[in-house]
């Protein structure tokens, strides 16, 4: 199915929903009847898919979306994103308080041996690995509460990026077969996300890592799988140990504006020149990093230099407040 295909359907359910709702009659039956009917036919569509040209077993594709129905939670909750909702101020507040602070502190002593052994594989620092595994699962006690199979059929049947949602519902269809796990029981975040590093279904495919040597890439229930899977695919994203994600900054009062934005990159000894120092008022590093700008609440909110792991940070999720996230509770985990 096309992008345009996809853009020109859900578009049309948009028009009729409209229509119903200016004649005062609001969604009628016909309209949730043809929505079901058509979701109905794309799964078949899809179970066709999965069976002839991924090689998944016609029971486990049976299984999964057999009777699959839309949840509109879902697409609530695509459409509640914390960028548009919250300040960064508030979602720092919420995604790192002192509680997950001091557990991640504690779980970086605790578990400082395997840390240090995969940081020598993997070229990750230990504190980073930690860091997303607070922020992504709150150290694998928040490792979300949606059928994943229902999920990501609802966002790759109505939702935004559906060619992506798509691609991964396959991809998790492909992985339940080859684990023999009944979709029943494959839970995760409204966004199909898996397991206590938070792995979209192709990634778990794809980076999942049996550290512990069970014969199983269990990112569910081992401590020693999910740090390893974290570290492994931040390394294969273009993690570089000999930097850091970036830093607060201070600007001087008169600075322009217009030098904030990912468009722009200078070296770090540019920004010292215009006036950036750290929090604390004394230089910046004197490292020869091209460094980016970002005000993500505008000129009044916080100001950070962000460098080249920032951006390997964005290709785990694309979030800013999402990698700021990260970096601040691994500044903290020190």
């Amino acid at each position: 199915m096309s992008g345009n295909g996809t853009t020109s359907k859900i578009a049309g359910r948009a028009c009729l929903l409209l229509i119903a709702w200016v004649l005062g009659t609001g969604p009628t039956a016909s309209v949730r009847g043809s929505e079901a009917a058509e979701f109905a036919l794309w799964l078949a569509a899809l179970r066709q898919e999965a069976v002839e040209a991924e090689g998944v077993s016609a029971v486990l594709a049976a299984a999964a979306l057999d009777g699959l129905e839309l949840r509109p939670r879902v697409l609530e909750l695509q459409n509640r994103q914390p960028e548009g909702t919250l300040t960064l101020e508030q979602y720092l507040a919420r995604v790192v308080p002192p509680a997950r602070i001091e557990r991640g502190r504690e779980l970086l002593t605790r578990h400082r041996e395997v840390l240090e052994a995969i940081a020598r594989k993997y070229h990750v620092q230990p504190r980073f690995i930690v860091a997303l595994w607070g922020i992504e699962s709150d150290y694998g006690r928040n490792m979300g509460s949606e059928p994943a199979v229902g999920s990501l059929a609802t966002l790759a049947f109505s939702g935004r990026r559906s060619a992506y949602f798509r691609r991964e519902l396959l991809e998790l269809l492909i992985l339940l077969d080859d684990d023999e796990t009944d979709p029943g029981v494959a839970m995760g975040s409204w966004a199909g996300a898996l397991g206590q590093c938070q792995f979209m279904p192709s990634n778990v495919r794809r980076h999942a890592v049996d550290w512990d040597g069970d014969g199983r890439r269990d990112i569910w229930r081992s401590t020693g799988d999910v740090l390893a899977s974290t570290a492994n695919f931040l390394s294969h994203l273009g993690w570089q140990d000999d930097q850091t994600w970036g830093r607060r900054v201070r600007l001087p009062a008169e600075f322009d504006d217009r030098l904030a934005g990912r468009e722009v990159q200078m070296r770090l000894g540019r920004w010292q020149s215009l006036g950036v120092r750290r929090m604390n008022g004394h230089n910046l590093p004197s490292r020869k990093l091209w460094t980016t700008l970002l005000l993500p609440d505008g000129r009044n909110g916080r100001a950070y230099l962000v460098y080249d792991d920032f951006k390997v940070l964005l290709r785990w999720n694309h979030s800013i407040y999402f990698a700021v996230a990260v970096g601040h509770l691994s500044e903290r985990l020190r």
